[in-house]
């Protein structure tokens, strides 16, 4: 028996009709645990290679992990894989809520979908009962007023994950829905979805799942709860979430304003985690089994109507809000709740969106195009490009490709400032003045994600002579210079930005949310006795899980090599606004990061990869780490 794990794999081939449940790989168990290191294993060995994100045979992959489900801190993450149309190389993404824990509960640690339906249809998944049924009725519908009435017509025991217009129109950064406020964003996973013709997955589960020591287990799960209560960061953290980062950012010039052509805006007031306490906020919302919940669900009250939503996340605040100059949080959390009908991903459409306006205010998009005149921090504007990108209409047909393949149509100079890093776009954290972070982005394996690796608060650091406890707003009122960061210092930055990149996605890998650790300080042993209690198996966190996290990165690597022709060093350069453009305001006025600088962090960073010039990993890298080119 495998403890820990619910124990089987469900295959779905939706050309076919066909269902197929069979054990799951003890082999997959040893060497890559669950989560993160299943769906990279699966979707290299099993994915055609060159395959088309678009083509039935690209798998869309589900996978639980050994911590899920376990009434554990945050332990209801899942996590998807698939080829991304966002970038045609690797693309993962993960999820809160309740879905994936409720996969596990009806007794299944990966699903794999490959084929195509031949109408539209959705997947229902109850207990031992698989079937796939017509979803005529809610194709065209928003996203969370399909998760609502499937939960009508199945029952509010069911779980729930449903794509918006966008992803049925297989716009390239469409993402997935779930408990009326959760995604899983970024790299086009719910465009994959839309391809296959299935509008959603409805799961169900009641079984249980094996554990070793189910005293020893709660015990240990109990301190756990207890451990995070007396952190320091528990009280500042849970009131404002994400958001509570955002004067922050502002301050120390990370702030994406106007299309990123600068890094600070003047009302940060106005669109903090303060500003959604006081004029957006009903209530807390959380995942599965979390003592911190960072969500806020409230009301948007604007002209175009009035909506609720859970958030704005600082993502969405910085790049919808600031990056398209829209400064009214009552708006900003309008377009969250139009993104999340449409079912995009709005770290992708803010940014998309701060294209188009840049675009039109330059002459390269014409009025009979966009469709109306459309202005910077106007909401009637913001929201009609969302719509006509998830529509795929006028202009929004090409803006749904992402900025990289939109700057190919377009033309003119657009490519100059369409912010990406492999075809997906920048996340909110402006980098000019933050070599580490600039690093990060650029040689993450999805494209440019935060999510990969979050080194910003040691570049701060570096700029005020490495005082980490720095009160920034002291430091500026002072006089600080955060301009002074001079050639980065190689031997610093490297090593920070390989362990962000191992440690931020290594809970994908259990199964649990990163954030009790990295936002209040949770301490890595809690986690190795919780997977020795559930498993029965002894991981050292440092020597076990973040050397699978290294050995992952190595394999996503070969396989945007493998699918994308000239992958290479080229694909790791950041976006030519960050090193042709000296930022024009705020406390990193002057700045930019000059290609010689890029160059040698690649240099020193592909070396410390064990990866050779062109950034591919070498044979005696993979030897080392068990793969196979």
């Amino acid at each position: 028996m495998l403890y820990g794990y619910a124990g089987q794999t469900l295959r779905i081939d939706l050309s076919s009709q066909t269902i197929e449940k069979e054990p799951l790989k003890k082999e997959w168990v040893e060497n890559y645990i669950g989560g993160r290191g299943f769906t990279a294993k699966i979707l290299y060995d099993e994915n055609p290679p060159r395959v088309d994100p678009f083509d039935p045979e690209n798998r869309f992959i589900i996978a639980m992990g050994p911590l899920s489900g376990l009434f554990l801190p945050a332990s209801g993450k899942t996590h998807f894989c698939t080829k991304s149309p966002a970038t045609g190389g690797y693309g993962d993404s993960n999820m809160g809520g309740h879905f994936g824990v409720n996969m596990k509960y009806a007794g299944y640690d990966v699903t794999i979908i490959k084929g195509r339906a031949q109408h539209p249809s959705y997947i229902l998944i109850d207990n031992d009962r698989i079937e796939i049924r017509p979803a005529d009725q809610y194709w065209g519908k928003g996203s969370t007023r399909v998760e609502e009435a499937m939960k009508k017509e199945l029952g509010e025991d069911f779980q729930v994950l449903t794509i918006g217009e966008a992803g049925e129109n297989r716009v390239n950064f469409a993402c997935i829905s779930h408990d009326f406020g959760r995604q899983a964003g970024r790299i086009g996973i719910g465009a994959v979805l839309g391809s296959k013709n299935i509008k959603a997955i409805a799961v169900r589960g009641t079984k249980s799942i094996p554990v070793v020591d189910p005293k020893g287990l709660l015990k240990k799960g109990k301190e756990t709860y207890a451990a995070c209560r007396k952190k320091p960061g528990f009280t500042g953290w849970t009131p404002e979430g994400t958001a509570g980062i955002t004067n922050w950012c502002n301050d120390v010039g990370a702030l994406p304003t106007r299309n990123f052509k600068t890094s600070h805006c003047d009302y940060a007031d106005d669109i903090n985690g303060k500003a959604i306490l006081k004029e957006l906020k009903i209530t807390d919302k959380g995942c599965f089994s979390c003592p911190i919940p960072c969500g806020k669900y409230g009301l948007a009250k604007t002209r175009l109507g009035k909506a609720y939503v859970e958030g704005p996340e600082y993502e969405t605040l910085s790049l919808l809000g600031s990056n398209c100059e829209l400064s009214d949080i009552h708006g900003i959390a309008y377009a969250n709740y139009i993104c999340d009908e449409l079912g995009l991903d709005t770290c992708s459409a803010g940014v998309v969106v701060g294209f188009a306006l840049e675009c039109y205010e330059k002459g390269y998009i014409s009025k009979e195009e966009m469709g109306m005149d459309a202005k910077w921090g106007d909401l009637e504007s913001i929201v009609h490009i969302l719509k006509i990108i998830a529509g795929r209409k006028g202009i929004g047909d090409v803006l749904a490709l992402g900025v990289r393949d939109a700057a190919k149509q377009i033309g003119h100079d657009s490519d100059e400032f369409a912010i990406h890093v492999k075809g997906l776009e920048w996340t909110g954290y402006e980098s000019r003045n933050a070599p580490g972070m600039m690093l990060g982005y650029m040689t993450a394996d999805v494209g440019a994600h935060h999510g990969r690796c979050w080194v910003l608060g040691s570049d701060v650091a570096n700029a005020v002579g490495g005082n980490k406890d720095a009160n920034v707003h002291d430091l500026i009122s002072q006089g600080a210079d955060f301009t002074t960061i001079p050639k980065a210092d190689h031997k610093q930055v490297v090593p920070l930005v390989l362990k962000s990149q191992h440690l931020r996605p290594a809970f994908d890998i259990l199964g649990t949310c990163r954030l009790q650790y990295m936002e209040i300080g949770l301490e890595t042993e809690y986690y190795e006795d919780l997977y020795y209690y559930a498993t029965g198996k002894r991981m050292d966190f440092n020597t076990d899980l973040l050397k699978l996290s290294e050995k992952i990165w190595h394999l996503n690597r070969m396989f945007n090599k493998r699918e994308i022709p000239d992958f290479g060093r080229k694909y790791d350069y950041p976006p030519a606004r960050f090193t042709r453009e000296a930022i024009p305001s705020g406390p990193n006025k002057g700045h930019r990061v000059k290609m010689e600088v890029i160059e040698e962090m690649l240099d020193t960073y592909y070396a410390a990869r064990g990866w050779d010039d062109n950034g591919i990993p070498t044979q005696e890298t993979l030897e080392r780490h068990n793969l196979t080119a």
